[in-house]
C-alpha cells in the first residue's frame, strides 16, 4: 500500500505531548508546583485544521500534568488520554472507546516506547528528533522537530494527500 493509500484511510490524529507538541523539555520553578510546557502555535492550528475537514484529534501520553489538560481543553481536542504507560494498550483503549480502526489513524510519535502503538496504526509518523529506531517502522519521518512544527508538518501531509487542504486555504485566501 503507498503512503498516500494509508493517507486516504485516516479518520484520526492521535498525538503525543513530550517531544511531539512540544520539545521535550519540563520546565519547574517561578514558585509553582506545576511543571511549565511550551507549545508551538503552528502545530496548534494545524490541529484546527485538520478537525475543520473532519478528522477527529486528541492525545495518548504517558504523563499527565494540568498544563497537558489546559491545552487539550483550548485546541478543543476529541480525545485525551494522559497517564498512559504502556501505550500499546493505550491505543487499543483509544481505538475501541472512539469506534476506530487501527488503520484510520495516524500516529505522530518521537520514542522507542512509542514503536509497538505506531506499528498498529495504519500511518506512522516519527518527528524530525525522533530516535532513529523508529525508521523501522514510521511511514514518514518530518522535516521539523517535536515542539517545533513537527505535527503542522504531519497534518498539512496529510490534509493534501487528502485533498482537503486547497478548500481549507479559502478561507484565508482567494485561491
Amino acid at each position: 500500500m503507498t503512503l498516500h493509500d494509508k493517507a486516504l484511510r485516516i479518520k484520526a490524529i492521535v498525538l503525543d505531548i513530550d517531544g511531539v507538541l512540544t520539545d521535550g523539555r519540563i520546565g519547574y520553578g517561578g514558585g509553582s508546583d506545576e511543571e511549565i510546557k511550551f507549545f508551538h502555535v503552528r502545530d496548534g492550528h494545524g490541529i484546527v485544521l485538520a478537525r475543520r475537514a473532519g478528522l477527529k484529534v486528541g492525545i495518548l501520553s504517558g504523563r499527565a500534568s494540568a498544563a497537558n489538560e489546559r491545552r487539550a481543553k483550548e485546541l478543543k481536542l476529541d480525545f485525551l488520554y494522559t497517564g498512559i504507560l504502556d501505550k500499546k494498550e493505550g491505543i487499543e483503549l483509544l481505538l475501541n472507546d472512539q469506534d476506530l480502526a487501527p488503520e484510520e489513524c495516524m500516529y505522530i510519535r518521537d520514542d522507542i516506547v512509542d514503536a509497538r502503538p505506531m506499528a498498529l496504526c495504519g500511518l506512522a509518523v516519527a518527528v524530525g528528533d525522533a530516535v532513529p529506531e523508529l525508521d523501522r517502522i514510521a511511514d514518514l519521518r518530518t522535516r521539523h522537530s517535536g515542539g517545533c512544527g513537527a505535527v503542522r508538518e504531519a497534518i498539512e501531509f496529510l490534509l493534501k494527500e487528502q485533498g482537503r487542504w486547497d478548500s481549507l486555504m479559502t478561507r484565508y485566501f482567494d485561491l
